[in-house]
């Protein structure tokens, strides 16, 4: 099984790098393992840092259809925002209040080695600008508003 990497490690601090395209059979067989790592730490989305890889992968299971985002980036935001609670499997019992934009605009390469764009809304939008800001070397507590739950434990993982 993956390592799940908690805070305050300096992994998830890092950016990032690119990932060579086409994926390498490495890569793919990467992303098919954090898909095993997801499910098994009860996760809906991971990103390669919080196994301790600091490259541009994450993963998002929605509605039980896991899905392998390479080298993914955000090129429009909505003026629309919405707040809404979030967590971390990094950032263990701790939850708070994060605005995000409602829809955003993005681009990867799929598992199949397909560089897409979509606009995308709802939950999966949330995910993925949360999974992105892993990749970026941000956590969802740099953006909350309030934390509801786990202040207690905020100073352990902000050390």
């Amino acid at each position: 099984m993956l390592p799940l990497i908690i805070s305050p490690n300096p992994i998830l601090r890092h950016v990032g790098t690119t990932i060579t395209t086409p994926l390498s059979p490495e890569m793919i067989d990467l992303a098919k393992e954090m898909f095993i790592a997801m499910k098994h730490y009860d996760g809906i989305g991971l990103a390669a840092p919080q196994i301790g890889q600091s490259i541009q992968l994450m993963v998002i299971n929605q509605s039980g259809t896991p899905t392998a985002f390479f080298n993914p980036v955000i090129l429009k935001k909505s003026w629309a925002k919405i707040n809404m609670e979030e967590g971390c499997l990094s950032v263990p019992g701790v939850f708070g209040i994060v605005r995000r934009p409602k829809k955003i605009y993005v681009r990867y390469y799929t598992i199949k080695n397909e560089l897409k764009e979509e606009w995308l809304d709802s939950m999966i939008a949330r995910i993925f600008q949360h999974e992105v800001d892993h990749l970026n070397g941000i956590l969802f507590i740099d953006k909350t508003k309030k934390i509801i739950q786990g202040q207690e434990l905020l100073d352990n993982y902000t050390k």
